[in-house]
């Protein structure tokens, strides 16, 4: 349950199906690509077949966070680049829109230390930073398409560790718990875990900013609620005042302009943290019609939203990031493949509209 427009409405909340499902196997030969350390180095034998594309850095001035050159995106154009032209050649120009900027990494619950430092290695060694999502909260996402997480409080605490030692003292950015404190507020985790939620988010937190050069926001909703005052609270009893700051619109679709008006509304009730926004689909809104409770979930006719950057012109926000992976399903709804998993034609759908 949750609510958008002062309603309250049930269903999975605001694009849960975010979290990268993939094996323990595929995030493993991820991180050893991205180091250069697989048999072949370059890409091979990847489930999209061919190698990966060329894809550079953005400037660091305007965008610090590392591209990924074998991200699910870049082995789609590598895909497409290995066909026939024509069709296939459209194509990569479309998803290359994507596979060139830098989006999140989920940490997935297996080998978690050797992803994390494996990715923070990679992106040192391109003179840039990690972005990650973590994603792991015991009862996550209500039982929804996401649901699952570490199986009680002690396994959460000992993943939350074995991140920060692969992150060690290398730049890392790190999203907490997309939908954790909002499904405390909701109603729909119920009320004999929150207490423990709550000090498992303050103890994330702690830990991962004893990291030296690790930041920390805390996940904070989205505009789809009209006040903060619900929120602040709970954000005050989940550690905010020790993160850097709290992110919002993760994996949903409100526009940038509304995301900023709630961030600043919030970030009043919480000692003026600063906050950044998930641009990755918001170019053209959320979707107003069909079932409500679905609109979430893959919903046809979006687009990518501002590229990410840390140039936004506001001392408050301080960047625009790609945290939900374009083009990774929300679910199966709307003939999507689970979550996480990759969905070509929705991809193409947001590359193509996008403005």
């Amino acid at each position: 349950m949750w609510r958008i427009k002062g309603e309250w409405m049930y269903g999975s909340y605001s694009g849960t199906g975010r979290v990268r499902l993939v094996a323990t196997a595929a995030a493993t030969a991820a991180v050893l690509l991205a180091t250069g350390c697989s048999s072949g180095g370059d890409g091979e034998g990847d489930d999209k077949g061919g190698k990966s594309p060329s894809l550079g850095q953005r400037p660091k001035a305007e965008d610090p966070y590392w591209v990924n050159p074998d991200g699910t995106a870049a082995r789609q154009v590598a895909a497409y680049e290995g066909g026939d032209g024509g069709e296939n050649a459209k194509n990569a120009a479309l998803i290359r829109k994507i596979a060139e900027q830098p989006v999140a990494e989920w940490i997935t619950p297996e080998n978690a230390q050797e992803q994390a430092k494996g990715f923070t290695e990679a992106a040192a060694k391109a003179d840039r930073e990690a972005l990650f999502v973590l994603y792991n909260i015991p009862h996550r996402d209500c039982g929804q398409f996401s649901k699952g997480g570490a199986a009680d409080g002690n396994a959460y605490r000992a993943w939350i560790d074995e991140v920060a030692k692969g992150i060690g003292d290398r730049p890392a950015t790190v999203v907490l718990e997309p939908d954790a404190v909002l499904h405390l507020v909701d109603g729909c985790t119920p009320d004999e875990y929150h207490e423990e939620r709550y000090d498992l988010l303050k103890g994330a937190i702690k830990r991962l900013k004893q990291q030296p050069a690790t930041t920390v926001y805390l996940d904070a909703g989205n505009a789809g609620w009209q006040s903060p005052d619900a929120l602040f609270e709970p954000l005050q009893w989940a550690g905010i005042a020790d993160a850097d700051g709290f992110s919002v619109n993760v994996s949903n679709f409100y526009p940038t302009d509304a995301s900023k008006d709630f961030g600043k509304r919030l970030s009043a009730k919480v000692g003026g943290k600063p906050f950044v926004i998930d641009t990755s689909r918001n170019g053209n809104g959320p979707a107003t019609e069909g079932d409500p409770s679905e609109r979430w979930c893959n919903p046809p006719g979006r687009a990518l939203g501002e590229r990410p950057t840390t140039k936004t012109g506001d001392p408050l926000v301080k960047a625009y990031l790609w945290i939900k992976r374009p083009g990774e399903s929300d679910g199966t709804c709307k003939g999507g493949p689970k979550a996480g998993e990759w969905y070509e034609s929705y991809a193409l759908e947001l590359a193509r509209n996008a403005k």
